[in-house]
């Protein structure tokens, strides 16, 4: 009898724990929806980057960049506004080209936004329009916090070579569609970078974009950069912004 009420004690203790535990989601689905709330297709998007990069035993940088998107066409345009002597210095996305345009040799030069913008720890890629599910597989999930916010974990394999990173570490609110945090690793599992995503900015019709963000070296130590979004606006744009023949005007 002790036996009997026993092993039906353990199983109803089983039976709440499983009830109690979350049920998975469907893991395509939620990368879908960052991808859609990152996704500014049918308007415009324009934004003032300002790039604040520490390195032990030197001064703060700043570096300023505008960045214009439009999404519906895959255009990217990202101008130097500071320092002074890199002032004028572009990236411009053009079909599968990346361009480099440097006023002082008015040369323009294949690039890719793999770089780091002004040697800080931050890449063209991170401003561009996300695709995480053409650019990855998911290769594992699991449940995780970052702080005392619960998050679903997800790890990512690159489909492709346009990407920063070989491997990517998602921390996901449970609560809601938005990345808190993210760990690029090198193709042999190296941690090599770590993002944080503490604000977003609210575009308008559900769309969201981070408007602080803080990326931290792994492999240099103490080098990290800050950024802060300002001048977000969504209003149309000029065609000729996403063309080498603007570039060279500003300038």
């Amino acid at each position: 009898m002790r036996k009997t009420m026993l092993a039906a004690a353990l199983a109803l203790a089983a039976l709440f724990s499983a009830a109690g535990q979350s049920a998975a989601p469907d893991f395509k689905a939620m990368l879908a929806e960052l991808d859609r709330i990152n996704d500014f297709s049918g308007r415009d998007f324009t934004g003032v980057f300002t790039i604040v990069a520490e390195k032990p035993g030197e001064k703060q940088a700043v570096t300023q960049v505008r960045m214009f998107r439009r999404d519906s066409k895959d255009q990217f345009l990202m101008l130097l506004q500071l320092p002074e002597a890199n002032k004028g210095q572009g990236y411009l996305k053009e079909g599968d080209n990346v361009w480099f345009y440097d006023p002082t040799s008015r040369k323009f030069n294949h690039s890719s936004l793999k770089e780091s913008i002004n040697d800080s720890e931050a890449r063209g890629n991170d401003f561009r329009r996300r695709n995480i599910l053409e650019d990855y597989d998911i290769a594992s999930t699991a449940e995780g916090t970052v702080g005392r916010i619960p998050v679903w974990t997800i790890e990512l394999k690159a489909r492709n070579a346009e990407v920063s990173y070989d491997l990517v570490r998602l921390y996901v609110r449970k609560d809601r569609p938005l990345v808190l945090k993210q760990e690029d690793l090198s193709v042999s599992g190296r941690l090599m970078r770590t993002s944080l995503y503490p604000k977003y900015a609210d575009v308008g019709g559900g769309k969201l974009f981070p408007s602080q963000m803080l990326f931290i070296d792994e492999i240099n130590k103490g080098e990290k950069s800050q950024i802060t979004l300002t001048e977000l606006s969504t209003a149309p744009l000029p065609d000729k912004v996403f063309t080498k023949a603007f570039l060279e005007a500003v300038n």
